[in-house]
């Protein structure tokens, strides 16, 4: 996950800083030293970790701080702020065109980038918003975009505009939207070609596809795993065609991230949207204060609680049904799997644990506090069972723990054992109605997720 070297070097400074009653000039320069150096590391760019370091230590050695309560937090505090500054305060969102006019996106970058993906994703997040997209294929030169865009258009449920390769993307561009216009759409997203480096031939098919129609919006995908070499094209991008938004793809890997707070810093342009994963689903609204937050190791409850409502395929019926049974202690194995496939759709149980504050744990360490594998032998046991046992595992007599046995590929004690753990979580719900008093959520209670190695 990117950021995790950084986050645990900084929380190891802010430690550091906590455990101190009074802080001196001093105190405050060696911790600014370290946090230059974690920045550095991260590959965030040297003339920006420069300027940020300068602005916490103007800060942070005023008498304000340094004589306050808690001179320590209020540092902390200062880092954060900064660091929002840095990528870019506010929140920024495609800007559409007023009324029923078509707006016209055109997606740039080099090849690799997960541009043509990012493209049907942007498509999807516009039509939880209302738009009909129009998705057009203008790279003519790589044989499987076309494909590769109409595959995921039709995941997406949005149109996608494609004359082959016989034309100029300058023709497809122009009949794209004359298309749009008759079909109703009011966003036409034009996928153009990719290089493995930026040229000259590039750029100018990007004038030329500029000076053919109205481009009301030029956004710029690039790979977070590049790191600076992501904000140098960024920057290059922007002198040459310019742009109005960056789409961070790849945020997810193991990357350090210092792209991200590199870009708008570099060139003055907002980073729109961040992609945190191959799935279509798995692009986020980039807000700056919330990854901030992620990276300093604060939690991002906001993007935990958006991720579940977009993820969790529930109606309030059905929602309400389950909680009324998990206070009741009445919560079966049916429900184990729902609630295993709500958690998969949110990323993981890392995931999820990754985005709550206060864990007291480095990111790094979740991983292995976290018996993945465990969770995977759990739901293979209970995908053994027959739906009647799911309902009732009353019914489950040592024969039928020995089929269910034989059928996850686990020995029989580790089914007792599954089974047991079951039955003392449905008591626990029962006993504190679904989780009140002790503040246990949907997935404290079950087997492999709590009564293991990560107790909560």
């Amino acid at each position: 996950m990117a950021f995790e070297s950084l986050t645990d070097k900084l929380q190891n400074v802010f430690k550091n800083l906590r455990s101190k009653g009074r802080l001196t000039e001093e105190d405050v320069k060696t911790a600014l030293k370290e946090v230059k150096m974690a920045l550095l590391e991260a590959d965030v760019n040297f003339k920006v970790v420069k300027q940020f370091v300068k602005s916490v230590e103007e800060r942070a050695i005023g008498q304000d701080v340094m004589n306050g309560l808690n001179p320590g937090q209020m540092v902390i505090k200062i880092v954060n702020e900064e660091m929002v500054a840095l990528m870019g305060s506010e929140t920024t969102e495609i800007a559409m065109q007023p009324g029923k006019s078509i707006t016209v996106i055109m997606m740039v970058g080099l090849q690799g980038a997960g541009k043509t993906t990012a493209t049907a994703k942007i498509a999807g997040k516009l039509k939880t918003k209302g738009k009909k997209s129009l998705l057009v294929a203008c790279d003519i030169y790589r044989p499987a975009a076309i494909e590769q865009l109409q595959i995921n258009g039709k995941k997406m449920e949005v149109d996608v505009f494609s004359m082959g390769t016989d034309h100029k993307p300058t023709e497809i561009a122009q009949e794209a939207i004359r298309y749009a216009e008759k079909n109703g759409h009011n966003v036409v997203i034009l996928d153009t070609a990719g290089r493995l480096h930026v040229d000259e031939d590039m750029m100018q098919e990007l004038e030329d596809i500029k000076a053919s129609v109205s481009v009301h919006q030029t956004l710029l995908v690039v790979d977070a795993m590049t790191g600076q070499d992501a904000v140098n094209v960024a920057k290059e991008f922007d002198e040459k065609v310019g742009i109005d938004g960056v789409i961070l793809t790849k945020l997810d890997g193991d990357t350090r991230g210092g792209a991200a707070l590199s870009i708008r810093a570099v060139t003055g342009r907002p980073i729109l949207y961040v992609g945190m994963g191959e799935k279509l689903s798995d692009m986020e609204q980039f807000y700056p204060d919330r990854m901030a937050n992620r990276i300093l190791g604060m939690g991002d409850v906001l993007s935990l609680i958006e991720k579940a409502q977009e993820s969790i395929d529930i109606d309030e019926e059905k929602g309400r049904d389950m909680a009324q049974r998990m206070k009741k202690g009445k919560f079966d194995f049916e429900d184990y799997l729902e609630s295993m496939k709500q958690m998969r759709n949110m990323g993981g149980l890392s995931s999820i644990l990754s985005m709550l504050p206060g864990m007291g744990i480095k990111a790094g360490d979740l991983d292995g506090m976290i018996d993945e594998k465990q969770l995977a032998h759990m739901e293979a046991i209970v995908l053994s069972m027959t739906p009647e046992e799911r309902r009732n595992p009353k019914l489950l007599n040592p024969r039928r723990k020995h089929r269910i046995a034989n059928g996850a590929g686990v020995d029989i004690a580790v089914v007792n054992r599954f089974i047991k753990q079951f039955e003392q979580s449905q008591k626990v719900m029962k006993q504190f109605g679904g989780g009140g008093k002790r503040g246990r959520g949907m997935f404290g209670g079950f087997p492999g997720m709590g009564g293991g190695r990560f107790p909560f």
